[in-house]
């Protein structure tokens, strides 16, 4: 009897023998978009029979003015006889006001080179030589430039608020490290105010504390903590498990675990969160120049109301310094945690902290002996003059009446009018629901469900607020300025990643730029391209593009040395190597960067309301200005759930890069 021999089972090649669910397994993006699609066919009809299909229907809107009118109303007539006001935020007021002042007159009294050389001491015994050095050049640039007082009163408000910030990031780090019920809680409440413009804290800070040093402070502590918040929490929560577990069966009790074991493995994380802290509260120091912080940042705000690009030039290159000085020395001592001390054995530890003291002490005590309390005028180099003639110069020849092209205004009128508008008309003229859609399923594709009907729902509340319309020409300007930023980041980039020149050319602009306050940026772009929505746009350009090249150029360094070389011995372009190794690769960091481009743009544009951008940011700045809660806080509102919508349908959740990966 014949034996039967098994014949061997192939594997059905693609698309052959399979089934629709099959295929569609395979491709999870389709069966998110069939659904979606089944869904509006039932739901559609039903709500355009209903509400219509303009822009957000009126009944579906809610009326926040009386009540918040009511507020407002009631914080203005108690303000100065509350017992609330007079016993609770009165003290915090007069604490504020005390403790700048305190910290304002201790610089003083240290005089110009006192505080000099001890920005060098600690820049030294941090991370170096060379820091220090730059540290004191630093220092000494805003005293030539004739700044040394508004640069000493910024400088006294930041100590202040980083201060406040810390203790209070702290300890909201160690609780939602320590508890997961506490970080469920936290984490959308700091993403909130991560999304949240700096400009719209300000208002109600502004309503109970009123112009001055306190609201700048507060709303800078505000704004401020989050990051180092965020960041403590991860460190303490990503402690080595094996480490905490060794020191638990050592009979360690939690307090012990957390000071002994906890804290020092999270070092790293929390020096982070310090430096993003002070560089997120150097710039909220700048834009609180709104509301009568004083200092550089009300210098910066009085040349920006009188266009003058040499005074403002004057007041942020100052910011800029003190920006990286301080961002170098956070980011030095982060880098050098765990590492062997260097240098002579008689400058290590407490005997280096100490000689620098003694160092900083001996020249403040001279300067005070011959009067060095404040920088000479007669040392002082005026560069507002020049600047302004240079500026005059780039108006006259590249305002208007550049060949073919025309000039920095034409191009603006052209973008205005052939991007924007357009954008802004297309938004608002489609139907509200259809505009729910797309955003579902633009985030459904990238995320979970959960991320489509979180980016859904931020898209009904600003339909809710009724600012849809306001609401809808904001976004128009961010998706025309993220565009520009991501064509111009990318080739940039790309470029960056093949060349080692050109990014060591590039490291010291972008250093400079991304370290700019956002307020800043305002200033040439109007001189150049007037006031409206393109100068707005940009400026956020200018703003989000450093962020954008470093990401991904990081990303397309970092993919797998051996993949660049399996394309290359099979003969692969240069081009082919980009388009069919390295992007898909680095991918991840490509939508990282769209992210952070997103948020970046959204901040500027909002504070273009400043200079005729309109919309969302208009309305902010208007609240703020008349001391319109309804306004203002409405219009914060709609940013942050554009905000948080932008930000759910531009970076894929952790399940589904894991899913990709």
């Amino acid at each position: 009897m014949a034996t039967a021999q098994a014949t061997p089972v192939r594997p059905a090649r693609p698309g052959t023998g399979r089934g629709p669910l099959a295929a569609l397994r395979e491709r999870p993006a389709a069966g998110k978009l069939l659904l979606l699609a089944l869904a509006a066919v039932l739901l559609v009809p039903l709500a355009h029979s209903r509400w219509g299909g303009g822009i957000w229907p009126g009944a579906l809107t809610a009326d926040l003015s009386g009540p918040l009118g009511s507020v407002t109303d009631w914080i203005v007539s108690n303000r100065d006889s509350h017992p609330l006001f007079l016993y609770f935020f009165g003290h915090i007021s007069n604490a504020v006001v005390l403790s700048v002042r305190g910290v304002y007159l201790v610089l003083l009294a240290l005089g110009w080179a006192g505080v000099t050389v001890l920005a060098a001491a600690v820049a030294w015994r941090v991370a170096g030589i060379r820091l220090a050095l730059t540290a004191a050049a630093s220092f000494l640039a805003c005293g030539l430039l004739g700044m040394w007082v508004p640069t000493m009163q910024t400088l006294a408000l930041m100590v202040v608020a980083v201060l406040a910030s810390v203790v209070l990031g702290l300890l909201l780090g160690l609780a939602a490290g320590l508890s997961d019920r506490v970080f469920r809680i936290l984490r959308p409440v700091l993403d909130t105010m991560q999304v949240l413009p700096a400009f719209a804290y300000l208002l109600p800070v502004v309503l109970v504390f009123g112009i001055g040093v306190p609201g700048a402070v507060l709303a800078t502590v505000v704004y401020a903590a989050p990051p180092m918040a965020r960041l403590t929490a991860l460190g303490l929560r990503g402690a080595d498990g094996g480490v905490m577990e060794a020191v638990t069966s050592l009979g360690a009790t939690g307090r012990q675990r957390l000071l002994t074991a906890r804290l020092p493995l999270a070092r790293k994380e929390l020096l982070l969160g310090l430096n993003q802290t002070i560089m997120m509260a150097l710039s909220m120091a700048v834009i609180a120049s709104v509301i009568g912080a004083g200092g550089l940042g009300d210098r910066v705000y009085q040349a920006l109301s009188a266009v003058d690009v040499g005074a403002a030039l004057a007041a942020g290159i100052p910011i800029v310094l003190l920006a990286v000085v301080l961002d170098r020395t956070t980011e030095a001592a982060g880098r050098r945690i765990g590492t062997e001390p260097t240098g002579p054995a008689l400058l290590r530890g407490w005997r280096g902290w100490g000689l620098a003291a003694l160092v900083a002490a001996a020249v403040a005590f001279v300067g005070r002996l011959t009067d060095g309390r404040v920088w000479p005028d007669d040392l002082t180099v005026a560069i507002a003059g020049p600047v302004n003639t240079a500026k005059d110069w780039m108006v006259d020849h590249l305002y208007t009446g550049g060949p073919v092209v025309g000039g920095t205004a034409d191009l603006a009128s052209h973008f205005t009018s052939g991007v924007l508008n357009p954008l802004r008309s297309g938004l608002t003229g489609l139907p509200w629901w259809s505009v729910l859609l797309i955003v579902a399923a633009l985030a459904w594709t990238i995320g979970t469900w959960r991320t489509a009907a979180t980016a859904v729902l931020a898209m009904a509340a600003i339909g809710v607020l009724g600012v849809w319309e306001p609401s809808m020409d904001t976004l128009s300007q961010v998706i025309a300025a993220v565009a520009v930023t991501l064509v111009l980041g990318f080739s940039i980039a790309i470029g960056a990643a093949r060349s080692e020149r050109l990014e060591k050319l590039l490291r010291p602009v972008l250093d400079v730029f991304q370290t700019m306050p956002q307020f800043v940026y305002l200033i040439p772009v109007v001189a150049l391209f007037g006031v409206g929505r393109a100068p707005a746009a940009a400026a956020a350009v200018v703003y989000a593009l450093p962020a954008v090249v470093r990401i991904t150029t990081q990303g397309l360094r970092g993919v797998d040395p051996a993949a660049l070389e399996g394309a290359r011995s099979l003969g692969a372009t240069p081009g082919q190597q980009l388009r069919q190794v390295q992007i898909p690769l680095a991918r991840p960091s490509l939508l990282l960067a769209v992210n952070q481009a997103v948020v970046l743009v959204l901040a500027v544009v909002i504070i273009g309301g400043l200079v005729g951008s309109g919309a969302l940011g208009y309305d902010v700045v208007f609240g703020l200005a008349q001391g319109d809660l309804a306004t203002g806080l409405v219009a914060g509102a709609a940013i942050v759930c554009l905000g948080l919508m932008l930000d759910r349908v531009t970076q894929p959740t952790a399940r589904r890069q894991r899913q990709e990966s």
